[in-house]
């Protein structure tokens, strides 16, 4: 087949409401956006902490965030499977080849990148911001907010970022999902599987979905950013 009669077969795909297909995309959005829910408030709260506390140690947790910006998601699904599999530390819970295994991979894979993101941010703010809370008298947590949303279009630009890596990622997914049919498939082992057996028009129909979805993220950030500053 070539690659205008699977476009043309892809896109017959998407517009027929395939079941399959649209499995997939499903248990793909519904695993990263669980993994994103719990990811958020934890990277941008370490990333406050790393910015504005002084503790021991805080240097070496800054550089091995940095460094595990780069970090092969592959790795980090070698190490989930590890203590995940019977003989792990965790092989008791038995959520190895479960969704919740690829969300706990997703959540190591997207924390680096808030974290840091997050840390940049607030450490490049005004700091006028938050001088002018400490004088009104404002509560830490009030403090708190006032510089992150001093700083909410770079969290937004985190978020976005953090998404893309783990909503394409296939290493971890794979490892410690093992591309269950209608259960832990989702799009980026799909489209892996389907292209080494030749059929190619899921996977270029989920490969379309994916490109939607990472335009849509970012169209959105855009958008709310335009209306923020008007």
């Amino acid at each position: 087949m070539g690659f205008v009669e699977a476009t043309g077969a892809a896109l017959r795909l998407l517009l027929s409401a395939d079941p399959e297909l649209w499995g997939i995309v499903g248990v793909s959005l519904s695993v990263t956006l669980r993994a994103m829910l719990i990811a958020m408030p934890l990277g941008v709260g370490v990333g406050y902490l790393l910015a504005t506390v002084q503790f021991p140690g805080r240097r070496l947790l800054i550089v091995v965030t940095q460094g595990l910006l780069a970090s092969p998601t592959v790795v980090v699904g070698l190490l989930l499977y590890l203590l995940l599999s019977r003989q792990g530390l965790f092989g008791q819970l038995h959520l190895l080849f479960t969704q919740t295994a690829m969300v706990i991979g997703q959540v190591l894979i997207a924390l680096p990148v808030l974290i840091a993101f997050a840390l940049s941010a607030i450490q490049g703010a005004d700091p006028r911001a938050r001088e002018t809370a400490v004088a009104l008298g404002a509560s830490a947590p009030r403090i708190a907010w006032t510089l992150l949303v001093e700083v909410r279009f770079a969290l937004m630009a985190a978020v976005c970022n953090a998404f893309g890596r783990v909503v394409s990622e296939i290493g971890c997914s794979l490892m410690v999902g093992g591309n269950i049919a209608g259960v832990t498939r989702n799009i980026p082992t799909a489209i892996a599987l389907e292209t080494s057996k030749g059929e190619f028009a899921q996977g270029i129909a989920l490969g379309i979905v994916l490109l939607l979805v990472a335009l849509a993220v970012n169209s959105a950030f855009a958008y709310f950013q335009g209306e923020s500053r008007r």
